[in-house]
């Protein structure tokens, strides 16, 4: 897109922000905005919200340009993370913001290692890495009614961005019958579940995947379990626990929990067994990215049931036109550059910014905005990080331009 079509999109995005002749809005950009690159922008705004002055940070990125592309980076494991900033760079891309919850901490769990795993659905370069971990088992504020963890903002083969939901479709296969498949490279199984983990979660420490239950993450671990390794479709070792290092080509992991590892129980080595599992959308098909995240705008209007009494540091990603221009927000997270917002008003400002639809994000410490200016050869973090320094996240939207 030329610049003078950008700032054209700019100035109708600003159009939206008014609340009247007579008021001062609520919403405003703070300066021009920042090409950089084919079909991107980068601007700062501020939002008068009830907990203060909230000041963040925009990325707009038109999908319709068929230079501009968006996708899921990741540390190049399930069960990794690292800075924004760093897998921007790692990619070349020219923007991109934290994304989805994880697994961040352990401690009700003496001696369990966090695994540093998403909470929801990865899909990147149109490869499915995980599925949704239950959602009692999610870190992160509590789902808006209607909402679950297989939520996600996907971008199709057809530069469309959509809501959509994502589940879990497997099966195990053996010579004793099939078995579901409750769970893919989670870091938390089903209870009386099976998962299957590949070559994509990494060396993370399998255990955590049996702790807690459906509807509480802090409860034990559990004490019946069992892992079965299967190369090439054969099963070529068993064990009374869960496992961790890495996981050879070829190869797939079980992990059972009580029913689940009953069932395992039965398999020997020699066995031959096979594991099919996809993600099955809702809606519709042919995702090249998707994210998880809780929707909080759908058709222009905020969710009912979001919360309006907690303000907090928050990243959002959203879309309009038709999901043909995407928006990527980051607030500054630290009161001398910002107060916090609601999920409320999260909706209402993605709204305002010109969102029919929009997720929330991870916030707090892990809110992180990053673009790379024109003849730059790294990004820099744009907003201000709560802990004042980048928290290390499993996944980020980035945003590609070709020349």
């Amino acid at each position: 897109m030329a610049l003078s079509a950008l700032a054209t999109l700019g100035a109708l995005i600003a159009g939206t922000g008014t609340a009247g002749a007579a008021e001062a809005p609520a919403f405003r950009y703070d300066g021009d905005a920042t090409r950089l690159a084919q079909g991107v922008q980068y601007r700062e705004f501020s939002y008068d919200a009830s907990h203060g002055q909230a000041h963040g940070h925009l990325l707009t990125v038109d999908l319709r340009d068929p230079r501009v592309s968006v996708d899921l980076l990741t540390p190049g494991a399930v069960a990794a993370r690292a800075p924004v900033s760093r897998l921007a760079d790692a990619r070349g891309a020219v923007g991109g913001v934290n994304a989805d919850f994880f697994n961040i901490s352990e401690t009700q769990h003496p001696g369990v290692d966090a695994t540093g795993a998403a909470d929801g659905p990865e899909i990147a370069s149109g490869k499915q890495l995980k599925a949704a971990v239950p959602d009692g088992q999610r870190f992160g504020p509590s789902l808006p009614p209607g909402t679950t963890a297989e939520d996600v903002l996907g971008v199709g083969t057809d530069r469309t961005a959509r809501l959509d939901r994502l589940t879990l479709s497997g099966t195990v296969h053996s010579p004793l019958g099939d078995l579901k498949l409750r769970g893919f490279n989670q870091y938390a199984i089903p209870v009386d579940g099976v998962g299957a983990y590949t070559p994509a979660w990494g060396t993370a420490s399998r255990v955590r995947a049996t702790c807690g239950t459906d509807t509480v993450r802090a409860a034990p671990c559990s004490d019946d379990t069992y892992e079965v390794t299967v190369r090439h479709d054969r099963v070529t070792g068993v064990a009374g626990s869960p496992g961790r290092g890495a996981i050879a080509a070829g190869s797939v992991v079980l992990v059972g929990r009580e029913a689940g590892a009953d069932a395992l129980r039965k398999l020997e080595v020699g066995d031959k067994v096979s594991v099919s599992r996809r993600l099955l959308a809702a809606r519709h098909s042919g995702y090249r990215f998707a994210v998880g995240g809780f929707p909080v705008l759908r058709g222009g209007s905020p969710l009912s049931g979001l919360d309006n009494g907690t303000a907090a540091t928050r990243t959002s990603a959203g879309f309009g036109d038709g999901g043909r221009v995407l928006y990527l927000l980051a607030l500054d997270g630290n009161a001398e550059t910002g107060a916090g917002l609601t999920i409320l008003e999260l909706a209402s400002l993605m709204s305002d910014i010109g969102a029919s639809a929009a997720v929330n994000l991870d916030g707090g410490g892990s809110s992180t905005l990053v673009s790379r200016d024109p003849g730059a050869s790294h990004v820099t973090v744009r907003n201000h990080p709560s802990g004042g320094a980048e928290r290390a996240v499993p996944n980020a939207i980035g945003v590609f331009s070709r020349p």
